[in-house]
């Protein structure tokens, strides 16, 4: 059905999404440090929130939902390589 993808965490999902997918029974998912990524399942979607990036996912219908999982773990990676690298910059306190 789609996959919608929000760079902000205000502007996502919209009502009618929301009325339309994000109902019934969930099963949530956190991960990453601080389960600052978390993943939301419904019957007809799944919903992914980065909390580190403020990034917001909605994806609908059946073969999108399995996008989803392999989303997050792009996500971790994402974070995880990003966390590692050290700044090219040094502060006072650095030396």
């Amino acid at each position: 059905m789609g996959v919608f993808r929000y760079e902000s965490k205000y502007s996502a999902p919209t009502k009618e999404q929301r009325e339309r997918y994000m109902r019934g029974e969930r099963e949530e998912h956190t991960f990453g440090p601080g389960g600052q990524i978390a993943l939301i399942a419904y019957d007809e979607a799944v919903y992914i929130k980065d909390d580190i990036d403020e990034i917001r996912i909605l994806f609908t219908g059946i073969k999108d939902k399995q996008k989803a999982y392999d989303e997050v773990r792009r996500l971790l990676e994402h974070h995880q390589q990003k966390s590692g690298e050290e700044s090219p910059f040094k502060t006072a306190h650095d030396s």
